[in-house]
């Protein structure tokens, strides 16, 4: 079975990806890594070179082709990636996964965001907190309706990656 970990940018995909891995003893993999390894270049460098949809058929491919050639692992989605191109349908149909949101209250991202945002261009040109705030808040308004179709979901406020991955385990046990 693989672990399918989605939800906002911040909301701590790929650090609880990486705890949950070592603590189930399974692979791990983040799709925007593979994504990269791929094309040979940043998902920056894809959406300044042939734009966001040439970048979401790439996206939606290579999620495809994880789902159907790796097991057993963790895997680690860009926050976009179930919210476009029927990638949560592809989620849901496959029998050998298993979805879970890591759900971020608006608060929470927004501190979490506003201290890394220069390694996220995206959001590196938002200079207020109330700015990226609202930012944030149109997206998860707009990407809810997919995450909330996750298998399960986790609550990560106040919680360290190490407390989420255990709540992960008791949930799928």
């Amino acid at each position: 079975m693989n672990i399918v970990l989605m939800g906002y940018m911040g909301s701590g995909k790929s650090l609880v990806g990486r705890h949950l891995s070592e603590k189930m003893e399974l692979k791990y993999l983040d799709l925007d890594d593979y994504i990269e390894n791929q094309e040979k270049k940043t998902i920056s460098k894809i959406f300044e070179d042939q734009g966001e949809i040439y970048f979401r058929k790439k996206e939606s491919k290579y999620l495809d082709e994880v789902l159907n050639v790796f097991d057993n692992t963790i895997i680690s989605l860009g926050g976009g990636t179930p919210c476009f191109a029927g990638n949560m349908e592809t989620l849901q149909q496959n029998k050998n996964t298993k979805s879970i949101y890591l759900q971020t209250s608006l608060d929470e991202l927004t501190e979490r965001l506003f201290v890394e945002r220069s390694k996220r261009p995206i959001i590196a040109h938002l200079t207020a907190k109330e700015e990226l705030k609202d930012f944030i808040r149109k997206h998860i308004f707009e990407r809810s309706f997919f995450y909330n179709q996750a298998d399960h979901k986790i609550i990560t406020d106040q919680k360290n990656a190490d407390q989420i991955a255990e709540g992960i385990i008791s949930l799928l046990c």
